[in-house]
C-alpha cells in the first residue's frame, strides 16, 4: 500500500464543467487505492490565507455523485494574485506566506492544484518558494494550455456552441438573417473553429488570423446570389476589429473584460451586404452545464494519473492527453507553450475546404 499521505486538492481561475469529476477520480483512487486522506481546499489558495484554511475532507461516499454535476464544489477563484493580493485600501500586498503556512498547517504531503496556465504558474512559485510537493492538472475551455491535447472544460464548452448554432440555424433560416454567435476563448480561437465546424457555420473569425470586412460580406453575398438568404457566423471574443482595436466592456468598478466584437461585426455586415443581423453571445453559458462524457473521460483519466505521480513522487509535472492517453511534462514546459490555434493546421484546412470564410 505505501506511506500514508495527507493530499490537498484545489480547483483555481475560471469555473468549467468537468472539475468535480476530476476531484471524484482523485479521491477514489487516492482513498480506494493507496488508503490517504484527501483534503478539498475551498476558493482556491485563498483558503489556505485564512487561519484556520478552509479544508474539508473528501471521502468516496462524499463525492460519489460528482461526476455530472458542473462547476466545482469547492469553489475557485480567478482574482488576486497571492503575490500581489489586492487590498481594502488599495495597495498590494505579498500574502504568499499566508498560503504557504496554511500548507504547512494542513499537513499536506502534496497538492493537486487543477487550473490554466496562469493558476499552474502561480501555484508552481508557491510550491517553489514553500517547498511544496505540486501535481498539475490542466482545466480551461479556451483549450490553450500548452501540450496537452484536452484541457478540462473545452469539449462541453464546444458542444455548447455547437448547439446554439444549431438552434440558430432554424431561426436564421426562417427569417433570412445573419446570426452572429460570439464565443469565449481569450486570446485563443479553439472554440470558435471547433464548434463553428461542427455547427455548419459560413463564416469564423478568430484571432490567430486576420480578415477583412469586405471579404466577410462577400461571403455573404455570394450565399445571397445562391438563394442562401440567411448566414451563421461564430467570432471569437477576443477578435479585434478590422483596424486592430481591442473591443472590450467596463463595468461600473471599472472592470474591462473582453466583449462586443460581435455587435460591431453585426454593424458592419448590415451595412454592407443589407442583411438584417442579429448577435447571441453566449458568455458564461460555456462554463456551466453538466460536463460531456470526453470531459468526463480526461478528467477522470487525469485524476487517477496525478495521484499515481505522487505515489511516484514525481511531482512538479502536469499530466497531459497526448496520442489516446495520459502522460506527464514539466509544470515549466506546459506553460511556455501556449497553445493557439494553428493557422495551418488540420481544422483550418478542413475549414478553407468546405468553403468556409476564415479570414485572409
Amino acid at each position: 500500500m505505501g506511506e500514508f499521505k495527507r493530499i490537498g486538492i484545489l480547483t483555481s481561475g475560471g469555473d468549467c464543467a468537468g472539475l468535480n469529476a476530476v476531484i471524484r477520480a482523485v479521491v477514489l483512487r487516492a482513498v480506494g487505492s493507496y488508503n490517504w486522506e484527501v483534503l478539498g481546499i475551498r476558493q482556491a489558495t485563498q483558503g489556505l490565507m485564512v487561519d484556520p484554511p478552509q479544508a474539508t475532507v473528501l471521502t468516496p461516499e462524499r463525492v460519489d455523485a460528482l461526476l455530472t454535476i458542473g462547476g466545482t464544489v469547492l469553489g475557485t477563484t480567478n482574482k488576486g494574485n497571492p503575490f500581489a493580493f489586492p487590498m481594502p485600501d488599495g495597495s498590494l500586498l505579498d500574502r504568499s506566506q499566508e498560503i504557504i503556512n496554511g500548507y504547512r498547517k494542513l499537513g499536506l504531503d502534496a497538492l493537486i492544484g487543477i487550473g490554466g496556465d496562469g493558476s499552474m504558474a502561480i501555484l508552481q512559485q508557491l510550491a517553489r518558494q514553500g517547498n511544496w510537493n505540486l501535481v498539475a492538472i490542466p482545466k480551461t475551455i479556451d483549450n490553450d494550455v500548452g501540450i496537452t491535447e484536452h484541457s478540462i472544460g473545452f469539449d462541453t464548452a464546444v458542444n455548447t456552441a455547437t448547439e446554439a448554432l444549431d438552434r440558430l440555424h432554424f431561426t436564421a433560416a426562417s427569417h433570412s438573417r445573419v446570426m452572429i454567435l460570439e464565443v469565449m476563448g481569450r486570446d485563443a480561437g479553439h472554440i470558435a473553429i471547433s464548434a463553428g465546424i461542427a455547427g455548419g457555420a459560413d463564416v469564423i473569425l478568430i484571432p490567430e488570423i486576420p480578415y477583412s470586412l469586405e471579404n466577410v460580406c462577400a461571403k455573404v453575398a455570394e450565399r445571397q446570389e445562391q438563394g442562401k438568404n440567411y448566414s451563421l457566423v461564430v467570432i471569437s471574443e477576443a477578435v479585434r476589429t478590422e483596424d486592430g482595436e481591442v473591443v472590450t466592456n467596463t463595468n461600473r468598478l471599472g472592470q474591462c473584460r473582453l466583449g462586443g466584437i460581435g455587435e460591431y461585426l453585426a454593424d458592419q455586415i448590415s451595412a454592407c451586404s443589407g442583411a438584417e443581423t442579429r448577435v447571441t453571445v453566449l458568455g458564461h453559458v460555456q462554463r456551466g452545464g453538466a460536463p460531456s462524457p470526453l470531459d468526463r473521460l480526461v478528467a477522470s483519466a487525469f485524476g487517477v494519473a496525478a495521484v499515481d505521480l505522487i505515489a511516484e513522487g514525481k511531482y512538479d509535472h502536469m499530466v497531459t492527453w497526448q496520442n489516446r492517453q495520459v502522460v506527464s511534462v514539466p509544470i515549466q514546459d506546459a506553460i511556455a507553450q501556449y497553445s493557439a490555434v494553428d493557422p495551418k493546421g488540420t481544422l483550418v484546412k478542413t475549414a478553407r475546404g468546405m468553403g468556409i470564410y476564415l479570414g485572409d
